[in-house]
């Protein structure tokens, strides 16, 4: 269950019945205590807390400062017979603290405005948590944590696709400057010759072209987080431009001698070896030290596997919110995606999994289905897999050329960590289903007979895996 998010402390259970019934109707999810010392606060975060009529007033004030830091940000809502109310003030302070009055009987409408237009100053946002639960993971979120409350500069270095700009993006939100923009800009996209106007603006004719004046990039983040993904690929003569403004928080428009002066944070990203560069005179030292105030690696992919889950559960949210599809995957293919090598990294992932939600909507995705290259040694698997099918149960199954006889002795081992037996014959049962339909054409009478099973079996089979493609009869 979800964390409750509105705290009801009501002793009148009907009146205490309406106001949960009220915010439950209104999309929160209520918890109800008779006081304060029934409520475990340690586990929930309250946008709001309904205060009514408590059991014993003299001890009401100091129930409520039991719930401490949970409730230092959340809208107090009042009930406007409430005794407590006199000792608060709440009748005096209610046009400028954030506190509301309920008046009874509750209507839907006041109790919605309330909650939606409170006074003062509105709650912090929750962090932007990096998805991942691994030890690499945790790792990277914690030094998140570290270093977002401070403006020093970050470096984020990292395989192409491992979310370099999703950390950078982490940080602003954690950070004093969240409420104000976070711009990105790949250095590594844009010709030398028009990085320095991406960068700084330029003013009306400044070259050709330029017909009107344009602000850059550092001027758009004013105040803000300013990204600079791929710093490993800008030219030499834009590094000592771009050196100028972090030493001296100064710039100026192409075309223009007005400095400006800047209030940026800069996180920059590269997937470069930059000390490396440095060693071939194709990077700026002093801006490397400069920009490596908090170095912050991100890991490869193939480096934090046991998060294949979260990512996939993470994308199917993605996905539908664009209107696909979720899919999910078989025990058998996501042991394939866990022995693929990921040279694409997270962003690789995420392609594949827009992919097969397109081809297998709301469906599961088995190891036959994955494109051959995700496929490994589990397609081998399936193969062998059939032929301890066939033995089960007798049957001669009618296999590829190829894999027309195997012997007991090379069916494939028990893994060390065992396995699901049902699930795994379950994807063999899918291969070979599909490998009779396509051998047949598609047509499911042919492809039942091939697989020795009468046809409205089959047919039950295809409704069961969701194989329902359009076939023949």
């Amino acid at each position: 269950m979800g964390k409750f998010d509105v705290l009801v402390i009501e002793s009148d259970h009907r009146r205490a019945e309406s106001v949960v019934s009220a915010l439950e109707f209104l999309g929160y999810r209520p918890q109800r205590g008779e006081d304060c010392e029934t409520v475990d606060a340690a586990t929930h975060a309250w946008r709001a807390v309904y205060v009514g009529n408590v059991r014993d007033e003299i001890e009401a004030e100091r129930q409520f400062a039991q719930l401490g830091e949970a409730a230092n940000h959340a809208m107090v809502l009042m009930a406007a017979d409430s005794a407590w109310l006199p000792r608060l003030g709440a009748d005096k302070q209610a046009e400028t603290s954030r506190i509301g009055i309920i008046e009874f009987p509750l209507r839907y409408e006041q109790l919605a405005e309330a909650l939606r237009a409170p006074q003062g100053p509105s709650p912090r946002r929750p962090e932007l948590r990096l998805v991942g639960s691994s030890g690499p993971m945790a790792r990277v979120n914690a030094l998140v944590r570290q270093v977002a409350p401070f403006d020093s500069s970050v470096l984020v270095l990292g395989e192409s696709g491992t979310g370099k700009e999703m950390v950078a993006r982490s940080i602003h939100e954690c950070s004093s400057r969240r409420d104000k923009p976070f711009v990105a800009i790949n250095c590594g996209a844009i010709p030398a010759e028009l990085l320095e106007s991406e960068l700084f603006g330029h003013e009306k004719g400044a070259f050709t072209g330029a017909i009107s004046t344009r602000k850059g990039r550092f001027e758009l983040a004013e105040g803000g987080t300013l990204f600079l993904d791929e710093i490993g690929d800008m030219s030499l003569p834009m590094q000592v431009k771009l050196l100028r403004v972090l030493q001296e928080r100064v710039f100026e428009r192409v075309g223009s001698n007005r400095t400006q002066r800047c209030d940026v944070r800069i996180i920059a990203a590269t997937h470069r070896n930059l000390e490396a560069a440095i060693a071939n005179g194709q990077f700026r030292e002093d801006l490397y030290y400069r920009l490596s105030v908090f170095p912050l690696e991100m890991p490869a992919l193939r480096d934090h596997l046991d998060d294949l889950p979260e990512l996939v559960a993470e994308f199917n949210q993605r996905l539908s919110r664009r209107g696909l599809a979720s899919v999910r995957f078989s025990a058998g293919a996501m042991n394939a995606l866990h022995s693929y090598a990921w040279p694409g990294n997270v962003r690789e992932l995420y392609n594949l999994v827009e992919r097969l939600s397109i081809l297998y909507p709301h469906s599961e995705v088995r190891v036959s289905d994955l494109p051959e290259k995700y496929r490994g040694q589990q397609i081998v698997e399936e193969v062998r897999g059939a032929a301890l099918l066939s033995l089960m149960t007798g049957h001669s199954t009618m296999l590829p050329e190829p894999m027309a006889v195997v012997s007991s002795e090379s069916l494939a081992l028990l893994p060390e960590g065992g396995l699901d037996l049902k699930d795994h014959l379950a994807d063999i049962e899918v291969g070979l289903i599909r490998q009779a339909l396509d051998v047949t054409g598609g047509v499911v009478a042919h492809a039942a007979k091939l697989l020795r099973m009468q046809r409205t079996t089959l047919v039950e089979k295809l409704r069961k895996y969701g194989l329902q493609p359009s076939l023949q009869a």
